[in-house]
């Protein structure tokens, strides 16, 4: 995990105290906006799963300035956070999360990257970052989504 801004000096929070949070894609896209800054967490990690879907962005993107942008913010990213890994604690998360979806009557096969990334906030008893909240309704009794 890494702070998700500058800290003052002469701090005397305990690690225990900071409040930590896992940045769905969607706010690591908006990372640069005031608004979203002001709304994260002390320290922020992001999921093996938004890195990877942060290293198709250049690959996809419709024009050469997009593409460009897009490998910027992938170098930054890759430069300031180690991506947490989907794990077998993961694995297990996934499977509460589907079911939770599904409960729901929402469809998991059209939210995968979005659960998997849940998933990954759940085994790691963290709070999840987003600025599509409504993409993980149904979670609610798993994980705390935070709409930024």
């Amino acid at each position: 995990m890494v702070s998700s801004g500058p800290t003052s000096t002469g701090s005397s929070t305990r690690e225990s105290e900071v409040t930590s949070g896992l940045l769905d894609t969607s706010v690591v896209i908006d990372w640069h906006d005031p608004a979203v800054i002001a709304a994260l967490p002390g320290e922020v990690a992001i999921s093996a799963i938004t890195a990877a879907e942060l290293a198709a962005g250049p690959l996809l993107a419709t024009t050469a300035l997009e593409a460009a942008k897009r490998q910027a913010r992938l170098q930054e990213v890759e430069s300031r956070l180690e991506p947490i890994p989907f794990d077998e604690s993961a694995v297990r998360s996934y499977g509460l999360v589907v079911a939770a979806v599904a409960r729901e009557g929402r469809k998991p096969r059209s939210r995968f990257a979005d659960l998997l990334i849940a998933a990954t906030a759940h085994a790691n008893r963290l709070d999840l970052y987003s600025r599509n909240a409504q993409d993980f309704a149904g979670l609610e009794g798993l994980i705390r989504v935070v709409a930024v």
